[in-house]
């Protein structure tokens, strides 16, 4: 059962942006970028207010996602990448994007504190932070 409303086309979208952020890092680092992207679609909080759609979370400016000015983030969806994006609408979460809603690949260690929020692991290049439950409580549920 999704837990993001979500058409076959959303499902692409969410799928294109998981290989054009994560591809380099295999399947399970492409389905923790799709955790952080439906986190920020379920939180309604922080910088994530009112991104109630797939669509709005990967364009959302500022605070989107760099992959999507690239020339890669458009080529068509792979059959592998859709089942994947599927599995995270469906509320698989890997940790440590379990609860995240930011992750970015820093030339070296990981700090502990990303916009003031925890940092809550590391996937080899990645490091993902997860905000509070008091800050948001949606990304709980």
């Amino acid at each position: 059962m999704a837990v993001i409303k979500a058409n076959s086309e959303d499902i692409k979208l969410l799928a294109r942006l998981m290989r054009a952020e994560a591809e380099g890092e295999g399947e399970l680092g492409m389905l923790m970028v799709g955790n952080v992207g439906v986190n920020r679609v379920r939180g309604n909080c922080l910088d994530f207010k009112n991104i109630r759609t797939i669509p709005q979370m990967v364009f959302q400016r500022p605070g989107g996602f760099e992959a999507t000015t690239k020339g890669y983030f458009y080529q068509r969806a792979r059959e592998s990448e859709i089942r994947l994006a599927q599995r995270v609408v469906n509320g698989e979460r890997q940790h440590p994007a379990t609860y995240a809603l930011w992750f970015f690949r820093p030339t070296g260690q990981c700090p502990p504190t990303w916009w003031n929020q925890t940092h809550s692991g590391r996937f080899k290049n990645h490091c993902f932070y997860a905000p509070s439950g008091d800050d948001c409580p949606g990304v709980y549920r």
